[in-house]
């Protein structure tokens, strides 16, 4: 797959979301990336690994986010560099 559909899967997934609570971008052991509303250490046996929590109010999701080409940069290279040999379960420098 071309980075390019990549970074438009990534932008999608931000905006799919709206920017009023609390947010953890996920991945499952089989490769599914989703966000979570569910946060922290919490339901994380299937995962490979997790981002750290994005706080509500931050503009981390929401379609500002998803416009956002240095933020959806970011999550893309994250996810690009983890997956599927993740240097931590949980991932909060990045």
């Amino acid at each position: 797959m071309h980075h390019r559909s990549l970074r438009q899967n990534v932008s999608s997934l931000l905006a799919s979301e709206e920017d009023t609570k609390n947010w953890q971008l996920r991945v499952r052991k089989d490769g599914v990336v989703y966000l979570s509303s569910i946060v922290g250490s919490v339901n994380i046996d299937d995962l490979a690994f997790r981002l750290e929590t994005w706080i509500a109010g931050n503009s981390y999701v929401g379609t500002a986010a998803a416009k956002d080409q240095s933020w959806v940069n970011r999550i893309f290279e994250v996810l690009k560099h983890n997956w599927p040999n993740p240097s931590s379960t949980f991932i909060d420098h990045f």
